[in-house]
């Protein structure tokens, strides 16, 4: 061998380690193979997102832009079941995640703040599973929730001890509880999909899943990277806006893109929901189909 086959041997050697030692090259990897062709987009609405006035209103557009689940908050759930109940009867759609609602939080201090938690969360997992719902997302503790436990691993601990009590009650109701990480301007406990995750993992209970959020994801260092963290067995629900402002998808076109995210989705082979969480800034007839067939044209990208 010459020099400089020597150097060109070299050069692509060093490449390829690179390559794998990134922590893409490595999640590559490791990810499924699976057909990405298999693997469908299944979109979900928030209560507030489709026009209408009415229940059946909402649902008759949702139906017609071929939306699959409805994502409404649990208090909302719990006041309006049977409505919710009676307009999904002989409907392509299903209630994917319930949006919080509970009363209190899990992490608070005060006792009778945390037992207005305990009692209002088990009633909202009662109705999720009664309807089928895939969980009720859950965020262990605001910035502004205080008295807060501190940010110990003691505190840790406690939170995998409290999760897997409500991870067991939510699996007898058949459904489970789900971890959103958040922003740091709104959450100091949790704010990575990665550390909702190692949770999930400790507290070993098939009821406590966690989920993404690409609004609250800008802090991630990779859309892609943040759903492979979580993978398959812990990704239970995705949150989708747009990352310019938080409303509807492709408002902000610069910065409206969610391909890599879709495409760790892809390998996966996450089957569960991608769920506007967002307001909007215009005409929502217009703006809410643009807003799907951007997703749909970049999940078929991915």
């Amino acid at each position: 061998m010459d020099r400089r086959d020597f150097f060109k041997t070299s050069l692509l050697g060093a490449g390829a380690v690179a390559a794998a030692s990134s922590p893409l090259g490595l999640l590559s990897g490791c990810a499924p193979k699976a057909k990405k062709s298999d693997v469908k987009l299944h979109l979900s609405f928030q209560h507030g997102t489709p026009p209408g006035e009415s229940l059946a209103e909402k649902f008759d557009y949702m139906e017609k832009l071929g939306i699959e689940g409805y994502e409404p908050g649990g208090k909302y759930l719990l006041s309006h079941y049977n409505e919710i109940e009676q307009n999904l009867r002989g409907r392509d759609i299903k209630v994917s995640a319930i949006c919080a609602g509970f009363d209190g939080f899990i992490l608070a201090e005060d006792p009778a703040v945390k037992a207005a938690f305990d009692s209002s969360m088990r009633e909202i997992i009662d109705a999720a599973g009664q309807i089928g719902s895939v969980g009720v997302i859950m965020v262990p503790a605001f910035n502004g929730q205080k008295p807060c436990l501190p940010h110990t691993m003691e505190t840790r601990d406690y939170l995998v001890a409290q999760l897997r009590e409500l991870g067991q009650y939510a699996l007898q109701h058949g459904t489970t509880v789900i971890l959103e990480p958040l922003n740091r301007k709104e959450a100091f406990y949790l704010r990575q999909v990665a550390d909702a995750a190692a949770i999930c993992r400790d507290v070993q209970c098939e009821g406590v899943k966690c989920m993404g959020d690409f609004w609250h994801m800008k802090e991630e260092t990779s859309d892609y990277a943040a759903f492979m963290a979580a993978g398959w067995g812990y990704l239970r629900h995705v949150h989708i806006a747009s990352k310019g402002d938080r409303t509807m998808p492709g408002e902000f076109p610069d910065t409206d893109t969610y391909v890599q995210g879709f495409r760790a989705l892809k390998e996966i082979h996450y089957e569960h929901f991608v769920s506007f969480e967002c307001g909007c800034g215009g005409d929502r007839e217009v703006l809410v189909p643009a807003a799907v067939q951007l997703l749909r044209d970049q999940w078929a990208e991915a």
